[in-house]
């Protein structure tokens, strides 16, 4: 039986969990979130906890079990405390604006490049070399810092581009001068 599936989810406070059908609607301060959950598995709200349970042995049950509690988990966090992503951007001239909801990248192109993220997706720039990417869905949060990430992917030379804080880039040794005697 999965470990992860087992444990329950604790419900906090200000979140209100609905089970309606086949969807678990997830409402707390900092958004909705709503999932579809899948026929294999019975999801039940029992004592301020919610709890994740199998209909039969499966295969199909038993690995959407413990896959649906962590996605309810993450929907449960969103919601009372947001999930968020710090890029930073490195290189001489590169860095990052924010006007009227368009993120604009000066990474070393001819041109600019500008990108909108969803309107569920907030996008802060604190200073010109940090992009912070945060909001209540997990995976849409991972998904726009990825998209920001790819305008620009670090080089393993000099280190330049976009990159997770505290991301580690393995650096290469450029060409070596020849030397004969």
């Amino acid at each position: 039986m999965s470990r992860v599936g087992k444990k329950p989810i604790p419900i906090l406070e200000g979140v209100k969990v609905e089970i309606i059908k086949s969807k678990i609607k997830v409402k707390g301060p900092k958004g909705e979130l709503e999932r579809e959950m899948p026929s294999a598995v019975k999801v039940v709200i029992e004592d301020g906890q919610i709890l994740v349970q199998r209909l039969n042995e499966d295969k199909r049950s038993k690995s959407l079990h413990g896959t649906l509690r962590s996605l309810i988990f993450n929907m449960v966090k969103g919601v009372s405390e947001e999930f968020e992503k710090v890029l930073e951007v490195v290189g001489m001239g590169y860095k990052a604006t924010l006007e009227n909801g368009v993120l604009t990248l000066r990474v070393g192109y001819s041109h600019l490049v500008r990108y909108t993220g969803p309107e569920d997706v907030g996008i802060e720039v604190p200073n010109p070399n940090t992009i912070r990417v945060f909001g209540c869905d997990k995976q849409k949060v991972g998904e726009v810092a990825a998209e920001i990430r790819a305008v620009k992917k670090p080089e393993p030379y000099k280190g330049k581009g976009i990159r997770y804080k505290g991301e580690v880039i393995r650096r290469k040794v450029g060409k070596a001068a020849l030397v004969t005697k």
